[in-house]
């Protein structure tokens, strides 16, 4: 489009403007990263059913013309060449002067006459109640080996032709912002040889929508069969910036291509606020923030069919682009349709190379300051800064945890000196979250109240290495860091399990060495997702008010009690089903004890007080308990979606407890009236092999069972007489001894003689290697592990082999 020809193709080398539809990879040079994305999904991917709203590009060529004229460039060369980036007050002078220049700079008459014509034809083809978006687009901009994570600047709800112009200068200015000049001199890019495009794009109407960003690989582990997906109301530079707590959801990629129901996991975020449109048409103040009604936050923003459609389009983007990606969206909330605004490569995990696994552990903790979302699976430790403003990064020392509101990328050229960063705000995909995951320090974002709760000085230790919860512990705090080459693990005869009860952890704890999950806990994910007693969900209605109203803002986002209680334990099973396929991941129905339910919210109602609940209302008694027959249900119904739904049927099932023959028989006929046939669809339900009754009468309960998985914690407990929470018997607590050793012995033989399951789920063989070596030699199938203990224990064993 060069001249006055907005219809000229983008082949042209001298053009000053293109439009997207003539855009693709090749051009990114001419058009920079996002730009040429844009274009290659106009292209390419249109007809697959993503839609990519239109619009033009302003041309690297046209911006360097741009800084040519009246000699601009030659100014800029001379000041950069003499300032030294890592004095942060010469640093904001040089570029809030470069920045002032760049705008009062006139535009070569060619180029804007081209600017005009397109913007002219944009209008003509969509009409004048249009607002557009213009983005800047870097020539070294989201390439698969740097990320400027949103350096340059974004003008959103720009309106008319001089507004364009306007914005289209200061996108030309951004590329001097001060963590923009910062971020070329640390990763060695030549100022002079990266250029900008601008992007002249329709605005989607997520203002009175939804919109967020979706990766196509975990972000904390790598994970590469999941999409990640986050969602907020309004527009979606309020969930980049990290200024609103998202909604998150997971969905599975094979259930997704197999056509099946694939979310993984729904998680509800605070979305306190939103980004909206403003009356003004002034560059710059023609978008705010409003506060979001309380009702609207406890829902979620997107249905289950809108995140299914949005990991669609996410997998067809990832396939045409062969690598993993990052991609912003948007939905129109006028049309109801969903759009995507922006591809480009992830750049940090798909970067990592290697099979080494780093893990760190914290080995002492104390009183928690504040809590919020894990970033990066490390722990850092130092004095806390807190700031409210980038302008007092002069102040910061290296190595200190940096505390604030939330960041923006005018916070980078501190950010790489913290040991740690901590916000009020954010969610996973913000600004604060990239960066610290590029740096590779740990941040804890969306803490809420950080800025309050820490004080200037105060010593902290951050750890984001127990799970989705990263935690802020008062004072320095040890911590280790172990590390494992994955590509060195011996040969067993053994199959090494792990016992996993918390989801939010299967994706990391899936890049240990393993066979599958010998033990996930159902109890655990009841605790951590629900937290609510399932009778109490049940008999809402029946409920006193308080409790009733706090039970109601807990499931609001979910259709109803019941609604509430299948998903989201079916959500922490298949996270651990996916993580881990296709090795199987043996799930054990809820074993509660009954003090434990009485624990949840509204159970003390109905649990009955037992002087021993080790031994009382538990397991497959309580199972076929009529007071508890719809409870079960729930977990049956459970685990069918998972299972016969979602497809994910390397999940087997574990029944904790047994205690007579005549318990085995029917819990398994329970189990089959609830659609979970032994046999059907590849079932296999094996029993917890912990009361002496089991291993003595063996024979007799596998003719129920596929196999054994014995719990040596509850059969020493009951093998010895002792109670291990007791601290005046628990000494004599231990797995080794030879009655119990019997036992396990008894078990073992019983399966092997019948050709069926036998592993081993308990501490035992995760505390005492000597025991670990002698059920290697006893010919056991499998031991599950907790997962610090696993590699160590596997070469134990392959030592013990030799």
């Amino acid at each position: 489009m060069n001249g006055t020809d907005p219809g000229s193709v983008a082949g042209d080398q001298d053009a000053n403007v293109a439009w997207f539809a003539d855009l693709g990879l090749t051009d990114v040079e001419r058009v920079g990263g996002k730009n040429a994305s844009l274009g290659e999904m106009v292209q390419h991917l249109s007809k697959a059913g993503v839609r990519v709203p239109d619009g033009f590009a302003t041309t690297a060529d046209a911006y360097r013309r741009f800084l040519a004229h009246e000699g601009l460039a030659a100014r800029i060369s001379t000041t950069l060449a003499e300032l030294d980036v890592e004095d942060t007050r010469a640093l904001a002078a040089a570029g809030a002067d470069i920045r002032r220049a760049v705008e009062e700079q006139p535009f070569p008459a060619d180029l804007e006459t081209d600017i005009r014509t397109a913007y002219d034809r944009l209008v003509g083809e969509s009409g004048d109640e249009v607002s557009w978006a213009v983005r800047s687009s870097a020539t070294a901009e989201d390439l698969p080996d740097a990320s400027f994570a949103g350096q340059q600047e974004t003008f959103l709800n720009v309106r008319g032709i001089d507004n364009i112009l306007l914005a289209i200068k200061r996108v030309y200015a951004s590329l001097y912002n001060d963590r923009a000049i910062s971020y070329r001199v640390h990763s060695n890019f030549e100022h002079d040889v990266v250029a900008l495009s601008a992007g002249v794009q329709r605005m989607v109407r997520s203002d009175v929508g939804s919109s967020g960003v979706m990766f196509t690989i975990d972000t904390e582990s790598g994970f590469s069969d999941a999409v990640f997906v986050t969602s907020s109301y309004g527009l979606g530079e309020a969930v980049v910036q990290g200024a609103v707590n998202p909604d998150e959801f997971y969905v599975y990629k094979p259930a997704l291509r197999a056509g099946r129901p694939a979310i993984l996991k729904r998680g509800v975020g605070g979305k306190a606020t939103k980004m909206v449109y403003t009356d003004d048409s002034e560059v710059g103040r023609s978008i705010d923030f409003v506060d979001v009604a309380p009702d609207e936050r406890a829902r979620l923003s997107l249905t289950d069919a809108e995140v299914t459609e949005l990991a669609q389009h996410a997998l067809r983007i990832e396939e045409h682009y062969g690598r993993p990606m990052d991609i912003e969206w948007g939905k129109d909330g006028v049309d109801g349709l969903l759009y995507v605004l922006q591809a480009r490569p992830e750049t940090v995990k798909s970067r990592q190379t290697g099979n080494t696994l780093r893990r760190f552990r914290m080995d002492e903790r104390g009183p928690v300051v504040v809590e919020g979302r894990a970033i990066g699976q490390k722990v850092g430790a130092g004095a806390v800064r807190v700031l409210s403003t980038p302008e007092s990064m002069h102040d910061f020392v290296a190595g200190e945890v940096l505390v604030a509101d939330m960041t923006d990328p005018d916070w980078e050229p501190i950010m790489k000196r913290a040991s740690a960063i901590v916000t009020n705000r954010g969610g996973r995909t913000c600004h604060a979250a990239i960066i610290a995951r590029e740096l590779g320090i740990p941040a804890v974002v969306g803490t809420g109240t950080a800025t309050l709760d820490l004080a200037a000085g105060q010593e902290v230790t951050v750890s984001c290495a127990e799970g989705d919860t990263g935690f802020v512990y008062e004072g320095l705090r040890e911590f280790s860091v172990t590390e494992t080459e994955l590509d060195d693990m011996p040969e067993l005869p053994v199959k090494i399990m792990m016992n996993v009860g918390t989801p939010e952890q299967a994706f990391e704890f899936s890049r240990l060495p393993n066979k599958g999950v010998g033990l996930a806990r159902l109890e655990f994910v009841i605790n951590r997702q629900i937290g609510i007693h399932p009778r109490a969900l049940l008999e809402l209605d029946d409920q006193e008010p308080g409790l009733k109203a706090e039970i109601e803002a807990l499931i609001a986002a979910y259709d109803s009690p019941r609604d509430f209680f299948v998903k989201r334990v079916a959500e922490g099973v298949s996270m651990l089903a996916a993580a881990f396929a296709p090795e199987p991941v043996i799930v054990r129905m809820s074993d509660f004890k009954s003090n434990e339910y009485a624990g949840l919210l509204g159970g003390e109602r109905y649990e009955p007080h037992e002087e021993n609940p080790m031994i009382g209302y538990r397991g497959a008694a309580r199972y076929l308990s009529a007071d508890f027959a719809e409870c079960f249900a729930m977990e049956c119904e459970a685990l069918r979606l998972v299972r016969d739904e979602m497809g994910l049927t390397n999940v087997k099932i574990m029944i904790p407890f047994v205690r007579t023959v005549a318990e085995a028989e029917g819990v398994i006929d329970l189990l089959a009236s609830h659609g979970l046939r032994r046999g059907e669809n590849d079932l296999q339900v094996v029993m917890m092999c912990e009361i002496p009754s089991n291993a003595v009468n063996a024979d007799a309960f596998l003719d129920h069972f596929d196999g054994f998985s014995i719990g040596s914690n509850d059969m020493t407990q009951l093998t010895l007489g002792v109670d291990r929470d007791s601290s005046l018997v628990a000494g004599s607590f231990d797995e080794r001894d030879p009655a119990v050793k019997k036992m396990l012995a008894l078990a073992i033989e019983a399966c092997r003689a019948r050709g069926k399951y036998v592993g081993i789920c308990g501490q035992g063989p995760s505390d005492h290697a000597d025991l670990a070596e002698w059920l290697l030699d006893q010919g056991i199938e499998s031991m599950s592990l907790n997962p610090d203990t696993v590699v160590d224990t596997w070469l134990a064993l392959a030592a013990h082999q030799r």
